[in-house]
This record gives C-alpha cells, structure tokens and sequence, in this order.
C-alpha cells in the first residue's frame, strides 16, 4: 500500500530529477550544446523545449521512485522501471514533437532515482551510484531488439556506451565530474563556474558518443583536448581559458558537434548533489 510518506518521498525524488534536467539546461555558456543564450549546435531544439520534456518527465520519475521503495535489488526492480523508463521515452517524444531531448537522461536518472528510492536513508552519492550500477547490471528480458544510434556509434568505434557507464557505477561522475565541482567550490568560485567545469572535465574524459554519432574520432580528440586545456589554465579566470572556452564553443557550432552524453552525466551529477 501507499503510504502518505512513502508517496511524498517519491514525490520530492521526482522534482529533484526534474529540477537537475532544468538546471543543466539552464547552464550557460555551454559548448554546442542548449542553454540561456542559444540553441548550441542543434536547430531542433529550444530551452523551451528542454524546459517541457523535463516536466513532461516527472511522473516518470515519480514512477520509478514509487516502484523502487525500499524493492529489493533485483532483476525485477531492473526491469519494472526498464518498462517505466521506456514509456518515459514516449512521454518525452510526444512533449517535444518527436525530438529527443532526454533519453539518455531517463536512463541515468532513472537509476539513480531508483537506487536513491531503494534505500532511502543513503545519501552518499558514491553508494547511491554503486546501487545504481548494480540494477543496471542486471539483464533486462523484456528490452525490445532495436539498433539505436549509441549502439551504431559503439560498434563502429568500440567505446562505452552509457550502458556500460551506469554499469561500472558511472566512474565518469565519480573520478572526473564530481571531484572536479567539489574543489571549484572549495576554491571559491561561483556555482556557474564549477558547473561549468564539471561539464568540461566530464567532456575532457567521456568517450561521448553524441559527438561521434555527428562527428569523427578527430574531432572527439579535439574536444577531449581543449576541455582539458580550459581546466587546466584555471577555467574563466584566465584570460587563456576564456579564449580556449570561446574556441571550443566555435569549433562544436561550426562542426555541428553537441557533448549530449557528458550533458546527461552533468544532470544526473546535480542529482547528487543537491
């Protein structure tokens, strides 16, 4: 049965994943990819439009967060909200006119919503993302036999995929993402700065197969290496990095190039810790 705090519970996870989704999408200035100024490198998608798939998706999360409480992990917790997430896919599509905004945010934030609301008392963003990795590791009977464009890219080029990413207990966020924001705010930059280089250290790391799918191995190299160029001359607080930012920025527009996998992974780092 339901329980008035039970379903408050999954209410308030279901608003913090939604709130992380509006807040990265907020960022700004990111490289290539939608936020307060312009559309990046897309011309299918608006802050208005990250704005309503991300409403769109609250009752997802709700979802997820209710099924998951206090649920064993296990191979049916994996594939009850496998089943949640996939018809969060439709609600997302139907909000956005067909335009894929957040799939792969579904994934990473509905496990983390799910681990969070398996064990409710743990807030250690470190266990909750080793929880997370355990239900992803699990097989899931009922996933539909479909090729989709991370798969295509992780063929073709043999790089993790966000699959393997929530598997392994998403080490992106634990050994680039999260340790990156942590000291920016030790060191007394602004909650936009650290945000900002938690992104580009998360774009200096991930094999980000959105920029693949669009792009060349070369120009996954040149972002990987101007990313980390930019943290390394201290991010906006040097003349340096503020032209490094600026070229990148240039290089993903005019190449068309969008880091929509570190964007989810930047999310679901918001998540956390918040």
């Amino acid at each position: 049965m339901l329980t008035m705090k039970h379903s408050a519970f999954a209410a308030s996870l279901a608003a913090k994943a939604v709130k992380a989704l509006t807040e990265e999408a907020l960022l700004t200035p990111k490289p290539g990819l939608v936020d307060a100024r312009d559309n990046g490198s897309h011309t299918d998608m608006s802050i208005d439009l990250m704005f309503a798939s991300a409403r769109a998706l609250e009752d997802t999360f709700r979802e997820i967060a209710i099924v998951s409480y206090l649920h064993p992990v296990d191979q049916s917790l994996r594939e009850q909200i496998a089943l949640i997430g996939r018809e969060g896919e439709k609600v997302m599509l139907r909000a956005t006119n067909g335009v894929n905004t957040h799939k792969g945010a579904i994934w990473a934030l509905g496990l983390l919503t799910s681990a969070r609301a398996a064990f409710p008392r743990e807030r250690d963003p470190h266990q909750i993302m080793s929880i997370a990795g355990t239900i992803a590791s699990f097989h899931d009977r009922y996933r539909p036999m479909q090729r989709t464009n991370g798969q295509s890219v992780k063929k073709r080029y043999a790089v993790m995929g966000a699959e393997e990413e929530a598997r392994l207990g998403f080490p992106h966020i634990r050994d680039n993402a999260l340790p990156t924001l942590l000291h920016a705010r030790a060191c007394g930059k602004t909650e936009e700065e650290a945000r900002i280089e938690a992104l580009l250290a998360l774009m200096a790391s991930v094999d980000d197969t959105c920029i693949l799918h669009r792009g060349h191995w070369s120009d996954l190299i040149t972002i990987k290496r101007m990313s980390g160029a930019f943290l390394a001359a201290d991010g906006f607080r040097t003349q340096s990095g503020r032209k490094l930012f600026y070229r990148l920025s240039e290089h993903c527009k005019f190449r068309r190039l969008s880091p929509g996998g570190s964007a989810d992974l930047l999310a679901a780092t918001l998540f956390l810790i918040d």
